[in-house]
């Protein structure tokens, strides 16, 4: 079993920057009417992050050992969190976005699901307490040096991790 360190310190106010001994201080802030100055991520905000970060890199390696041609690859995660306290996080959305030509949508599906089911940590952490559900399009386009449409057709598809 292997352990994670981190340390987070206050700025000032609800104003903190944390690290771990692997990686480089991360600013999380609060509004100003909560005592902080917008000066970073709201700490619910970095765990979006979290979750977008791990997906991706799962998603991003397995079609890469797949030999999967990607020209660019983008997350968007959308959560719902309840009005009373705590206010946690209930549902959130994981829309994966593939750019590149000749992907196909079945090593899209099964990279998603091997992240979902298997992989990745931070899905495996929430899913008891958060629906996360998951969706992707496809958007072949040509390379740039061609100057023509960027976007020649999308494929999306969507379903739910249990």
């Amino acid at each position: 079993m292997s352990s994670k360190n981190a340390v987070v310190r206050q700025i000032q106010g609800i104003s903190f920057a944390a690290k771990t001994e692997n990686g480089p201080w991360v600013v999380m802030d609060g509004p100003e009417t909560f005592g902080g100055s917008d000066g970073g991520a709201r700490p619910k905000e970095l765990l979006l992050f979290a979750l977008g970060g791990c997906t991706g890199s799962d998603v991003v390696s397995i079609l890469k050992k797949k030999r999967v041609p990607l020209e660019g690859f983008e997350i968007r995660l959308s959560g719902e969190v309840r009005d009373e306290h705590p206010q946690v996080f209930t549902s959130i959305h994981v829309e994966c976005n593939f750019y590149g030509t000749d992907i196909p949508a079945a090593d899209v599906e099964r990279a998603i699901e091997l992240s979902t089911t298997k992989y990745c940590s931070i899905t495996a952490m929430l899913r008891e307490s958060v629906q996360i559900t998951h969706s992707y399009q496809i958007k072949e386009r040509e390379l740039a040096t061609r100057r023509r449409a960027i976007v020649l057709e999308t494929t999306a598809w969507a379903w739910s991790a249990a």
